[in-house]
């Protein structure tokens, strides 16, 4: 099982990857980095998509809605519904992918490939075996 060092080191491998981190969507920090970022600024990139992640995470149009609650008709365990979120831009996709944590899963990773070079269904794929995979200390 991975840790934030090697998770980050994999998904660089992905094609078109140009910068990838681990971040707390509570906190805005990022846990870990690698590559460029999109501004050039890993840590206010890890503030700008944590923002993405908690408005995406924290809707009621996203979320599942809580066990217990009587307009709850699914009968699955609580959580959150939402496995990625995915933004295009003219030259790249910005991918963040929700990591499931004994704590408080509010882990997600960050990707940004270059549109060209990359495969966004590979990527998407792949970051959710790395999400599962992923040991954070």
């Amino acid at each position: 099982m991975p840790g934030i060092d090697e998770c980050l080191l994999e998904v660089m491998r992905l094609p078109g990857a140009r910068g990838a981190s681990v971040v707390d969507w509570t906190s805005g920090l990022a846990l870990g980095t690698i590559g460029e970022s999109p501004n050039g600024d890993h840590e206010a990139t890890a503030a700008e998509t944590a923002e993405v992640a908690r408005m995406t995470a924290e809707q009621p149009a996203f979320a599942r809605l809580v066990a217990g609650d009587p307009a709850d008709r699914s009968g699955e365990a609580p959580g959150t519904a939402v496995e990625d979120v995915i933004v295009t831009t003219h030259d790249g996709y910005h991918m963040l992918r929700f990591v499931e944590t004994a704590f408080d899963s509010s882990v997600f990773l960050h990707l940004w490939l270059n549109r060209s070079e990359g495969n966004l269904a590979l990527a998407r794929l792949r970051l959710g075996e790395l999400a599962e995979r992923l040991v954070l200390a």
